[in-house]
């Protein structure tokens, strides 16, 4: 697929026309008052994985309604800490893998906390374990369109409050330094990432990789591609309700965020990403509050971006933050 999206000057100016509700700070402050009511409960349990030079603990924690939530922390063999912390989270239909996935920010010397995604985990990679036992009104297969009748029971205000979770799960290990966490992940992680960066104000650096959850109403209008594909095949079917769903994405668009971003930040965009488009990256990009910033952009790629040359990139840029 050649460029199909705003030239490149253009993306550079790109504002969303997505506003914020008045009460977004106040919704999600009390999102997360309502789940810290539920005792964290972290627990790490040792893996016997016949791996050498990385440790892994199998962990799990209270998220969004004290639901259990899965995790892996990965740390280099025999560290005795505190160690920088990388928190990942992971992309559409993926989970936390299996042990010996995913091995590069432990490698680095750094303690790596991957968390599971609720529901999810069924699609590629070695799976997930974590369910999500709310249910939910009507809805297109997916996850797009789970409560999506209000915020307050969206899908992803589950998601996103369980990010929270896990980066205070994974500061509570006597291994990691939560003065140096780092928050990425790429797509849907880089969405979660967004959230996160928005909701944890003492981050020293994210990483948003193509994110998704960016700019719904252009998004949702610009691309066929799933998973933005599945709340207008929702609204396809339930016809007048567009202006509803508008308003609860709201709530939960990247761009808001990225407007609270306290810590410095390294985007990725791919100019034939059509499941991500550009425009929607860049105007979480542009939106994003704090001066640090920079983007990488991939001119020939999709969505994969820059795929491991990007990962060289977050290894060098990362040197200067932990």
């Amino acid at each position: 697929m050649a460029l199909f999206d705003l030239p490149l000057d253009e993306l550079r100016e790109h504002r969303s026309e997505s506003v914020a509700p008045d009460d977004f700070d106040t919704f999600w402050s009390r999102t997360l008052q309502e789940a810290r009511q539920h005792d964290l409960d972290a627990r790490f349990e040792p893996v016997d994985t016949g791996l050498s030079t990385v440790d892994v603990h199998d962990v799990t924690f209270a998220g969004f309604g004290g639901h259990p939530v899965k995790g892996w922390l990965r740390v280099p063999a025999g560290a005795t800490g505190p160690l920088p912390l990388v928190v990942e989270f992971v992309g559409y239909g993926g989970g936390r893998g299996l042990p010996h996935e995913n091995l590069l920010w432990a490698s680095t010397g750094r303690a790596h906390f991957t968390m599971d995604t609720r529901g999810q985990g069924s699609a590629w990679g070695g799976g997930g374990a974590t369910a999500d036992p709310v249910g939910g009104a009507p809805a297109y297969p997916g996850f797009m369109t789970r409560g999506i009748d209000a915020p307050e029971n969206y899908y992803y205000r589950r998601v996103f409050t369980d990010a929270v979770r896990a980066v205070e799960a994974a500061r509570s290990h006597p291994l990691t330094d939560a003065t140096r966490t780092v928050a990425l992940g790429a797509s849907q992680g880089g969405g979660i990432t967004l959230a996160v960066g928005g909701l944890v104000p003492d981050l020293v650096a994210v990483a948003p990789d193509v994110p998704f959850l960016c700019d719904f109403p252009r998004a949702t209008t610009l691309t066929d591609r799933h998973p933005y594909r599945e709340i207008a095949l929702f609204l396809k079917t339930h016809r007048g309700r567009s202006a509803d769903v508008q308003r609860t994405l709201s709530y939960f668009d990247g761009v808001h965020f990225a407007a609270r971003g306290r810590a410095p930040a390294l985007f990725s965009a791919a100019l034939e990403d059509q499941t991500c488009p550009p425009s929607t990256v860049y105007a979480a990009f542009n939106s994003w509050a704090h001066e640090d910033k920079t983007i990488e952009v991939y001119d020939y790629n999709d969505h994969e971006g820059g795929g491991p040359y990007h990962d060289a990139a977050k290894v060098r840029w990362l040197r200067s933050y932990v």
